[in-house]
């Protein structure tokens, strides 16, 4: 066998992997150059000229920073409402037996498989059928809805691999449920418990399906870059996705050097 293909042979799974980081990060790489381009239409689809005009003025469009204020806001307090909720229910379904537990178990999980447009077009009925009317609070009950299934699952998954023996032996040191709740049992499910509600706040602020029908006449930032599309792309939306997208790496890299002092502690 030939040297090279042995090589090939050798690393066929680093290459393939680069591949895959490559081809998923290529988007948010365009993303970042068009951010510095000054198009000469409407659209940000063809490269002009370079310009930081865009990244000097990035509220310069109308609406724009304050359609992301709300999703901001929404995330926030669904990834809150939602991380609370599912903790609760996870520690209920992972630590108690009652008689519907199994059928809880699954009502909980069904929003995970089941189609977003069923569950938007369900939730809008409801409110319909309520007489609620659409807007901030219908945006933020159905994102708790369909977020509270992700974070039952990360907590649940962690509560589960707990060592009971832990808990026993804080009690046979005389510590109180409550002591033996926060410094034995919340530290040990808080990796679950942050994975959840990262993972909430995500899917909350990125949602555009559920939100759009039942949103009414409020808009947020997935939604705005949507209509945007319609009739021309600025490129403040560039601007900000670049700064979200540098905000998720400048988290993962402190995660990471976090955890790489830990271990070496």
């Amino acid at each position: 066998m030939t040297s090279p293909v042995r090589w090939l042979r050798r690393n066929l799974v680093v290459i393939a992997g680069l591949g895959t980081l490559a081809y998923l990060i290529l988007p948010n790489v365009i993303v970042t150059v068009f951010s510095f381009n000054k198009p000469n239409g409407r659209f940000n689809y063809e490269w002009q000229r370079f310009s930081t005009d865009a990244w000097t003025d990035p509220c310069g469009v109308a609406d724009l920073c304050g359609s992301l204020s709300l999703s901001l806001r929404i995330a926030v307090w669904a990834t809150l409402g939602a991380t609370v909720l599912g903790t609760m229910i996870a520690f209920a379904l992972a630590r108690h037996r009652f008689r519907a537990r199994s059928s809880v178990s699954t009502l909980i999980f069904l929003p995970m498989a089941m189609p977003e447009v069923v569950m938007a077009a369900s939730l809008a009925t409801l409110f319909l059928n309520m007489g609620v009317s659409f807007g901030f609070w219908t945006i933020l009950i159905a994102h708790i809805t369909f977020c509270l299934s992700f974070v039952v699952t990360a907590v649940k998954a962690r509560v589960m691999s707990m060592d009971p023996r832990l808990e026993q032996a804080a009690q046979d040191l005389y510590a109180t449920p409550l002591q033996t709740f926060l410094r034995v049992t919340l530290p040990i499910a808080a990796p679950g418990i942050v994975a959840g509600a990262l993972l909430s706040f995500a899917l909350s602020f990125d949602d555009f399906i559920i939100t759009n029908f039942n949103a009414g006449s409020t808009v947020t930032f997935p939604m705005y870059v949507w209509g945007s599309a319609q009739r021309g792309t600025p490129v403040q939306i560039n601007v900000i996705g670049t700064a979200m997208f540098a905000v998720a790496v400048l988290c993962v890299l402190v995660a990471q050097l976090v955890g790489g002092r830990r271990k070496r502690s």
